[in-house]
């Protein structure tokens, strides 16, 4: 399978990311592009995206530039750092997560974003 390479962009910040080869990053993929306002959760950003998918191999500790899908909510996550529920270092999400990439280079630059802020995600 050929990389599947997205651009998130918000505000001033813009990031590269790659999908893997699951079915919640397929979806994800199908449904691009997205430009919906962010909120920020701790060190983590979401925003409902028009995607269902079930849990798969959903985790409840992810790793610093991980993205993810919160069946729940029918989220997009990014995670930069810890959250509210995290325990120590860990990155925690509010309950378990598909994780379906990762960002490429730098995460903690999604610090600078603040909640209301467009994110925009697109197929690089």
């Amino acid at each position: 399978m050929a990389d599947r390479k997205i651009r998130i962009t918000a505000g001033r910040v813009t990031a590269e990311a790659v999908l893997n080869d699951s079915d919640t990053a397929g979806a994800v993929w199908d449904a691009l592009p997205l430009s919906v306002p962010g909120q920020t959760w701790g060190d983590e950003i979401y925003f409902g995206i028009p995607v269902k998918a079930r849990p798969e191999n959903a985790r409840a500790v992810v790793e610093l530039g991980d993205l993810a899908f919160w069946p729940p909510g029918s989220a997009f996550c990014i995670f930069y750092g810890p959250t509210p529920a995290s325990r120590g270092s860990e990155i925690r999400p509010a309950s378990p997560v598909n994780v379906f990439g990762r960002v490429l280079g730098d995460p903690t630059v999604f610090k600078a974003v603040r909640s209301g802020t467009t994110v925009r995600v697109e197929r690089a």
